[in-house]
């Protein structure tokens, strides 16, 4: 259905509270599962790798970042970010067709490391300076880098919300928030010195190209006229 003929905007955050409330029992349960059997893998990989562990290099770019200790709100932002793309599905074969597509990209980042372990030169800085960010080099320690996992999901995300927010007319502002919420992410992937360049150059298109995949197929099953 063209945007034109789509009835009148009943408010977005009325219809983001229709979203939030549907099926939350479902999406809780479904994100819990979903990010402890993530994360119960990749600690297992990065703690315990098969193969040697590959480093990946330094680039100019990464050089003129260099480390900015106050992206690391933004860094952990990924852990609202990516839920909101679960949590807004509106019917139980969206829900269904999104977390079969964030399934399918952990498991390919994790078969990823499983084969090909790497990691980001260590950062030669003074930790007690900055104990917020040494709390996070404790406890995911700057392996696991090629493709980056956290700027592939917060590509994924950002183009599923984009869809989303474009399917409830949401206004320009909120769409390009959206984006540079994304922006902000991948920004500080590099800036607190989990990841470097190529790991987000990997991560980018890997993220895209699912989260497409899966907004192509929400389209698709629209147009034929799909339910729930």
């Amino acid at each position: 259905m063209d945007l034109a003929e789509r009835p009148p905007d009943r408010g977005l955050l009325r219809q983001l509270g229709v979203r939030l409330r549907t099926d939350w029992p479902a999406k809780t349960i479904g994100l819990t599962l979903g990010m402890a059997g993530f994360f119960a893998a990749y600690f297992r990989l990065l703690n315990h790798p098969l193969f040697p562990v590959t480093v990946m290099p330094l680039t100019a770019v990464d050089r003129l970042i260099g480390f900015q200790p106050w992206t690391l709100a933004l860094y952990v932002s990924l852990w609202v970010y990516v839920p909101l793309g679960c949590i807004l599905q509106e019917s139980r074969r969206e829900l269904r067709s999104y977390a079969a597509a964030a399934l399918g990209l952990g498991a390919f980042g994790l078969a990823s490391f499983l084969v090909w372990p790497t990691a980001v030169p260590v950062l030669r800085t003074d930790w007690a300076a900055h104990p917020s960010v040494a709390i996070l080099k404790s406890v995911d320690a700057s392996g696991n880098a090629c493709p980056s996992m956290h700027v592939a999901f917060a590509v994924f995300t950002a183009i599923c919300l984009g869809g989303l927010l474009r399917d409830l007319r949401a206004g320009s502002g909120v769409r390009a928030a959206n984006w540079l919420w994304c922006l902000g992410i991948v920004y500080s992937a590099l800036a607190t010195g989990q990841h470097v360049v190529v790991d987000a150059l990997a991560g980018a298109p890997l993220g895209g190209l699912v989260g497409w995949a899966n907004r192509a197929g929400s389209a698709r099953r629209r147009a034929s006229g799909a339910t729930a």
